[in-house]
């Protein structure tokens, strides 16, 4: 054999040694490393467990009080919806005409439902209704008022009615 042969040999045994080297030892050994980084996290959050507990229950008796608060109790938002207007109609000298079932949509993961009630009654009461759903009970928005007075022709007198659109998100 001549010298440039031995040093192929040479060269082409020295990559072979690394690429052995790498496949017995250096592979399992980076291997075993992303593991233990992975338990060493997953130790951190075990470690850090009772603290988030305690938040997450503090978290639950505020969002519990927030639906005392703001009067929504167990069922449908669309149940505690009418139960609100309708106490506040006998209270106010109002009168539910229509409650349609709500519309629902959704857009990115969000659901938005669209509820639509008319009312009749004085204007300042409709009023009233309003701004109670509004800033009282946090239900939603309202996105639409309509007022519109009508004739009833059997006794001639005139009263007012509202249609009103109320968006909630969930």
């Amino acid at each position: 054999m001549t010298h440039k042969t031995k040093n192929i040999a040479l060269v082409i045994g020295f990559i072979m040694a690394l690429f052995l080297c790498y496949q017995l030892a250096i592979s399992n050994t980076l291997v075993l490393k992303n593991e233990y980084n992975d338990l060493e996290k997953e130790a951190l959050l075990f470690k850090n467990t009772p603290k988030q507990l305690s938040l997450l229950k503090q978290k639950q008796t505020y969002y519990d009080s927030l639906l005392n608060k703001y009067q929504i109790q167990g069922g449908s938002i669309q149940n505690n919806l009418l139960k609100t207007i309708n106490t506040f109609s006998t209270d106010h000298n109002l009168k539910v005409v229509s409650f349609l079932e709500p519309h629902i949509s959704k857009s990115n993961e969000l659901t938005v439902k669209t509820y639509q009630f008319t009312m009749e009654g004085n204007y300042n009461s409709i009023l009233k209704l309003v701004h109670h759903l509004e800033q009282k009970t946090k239900f939603g928005e309202i996105i639409n008022l309509h007022f519109e007075k009508k004739k009833n022709f059997r006794t001639g007198k005139y009263y007012l009615q509202a249609s009103v659109l109320l968006k909630s998100f969930s």
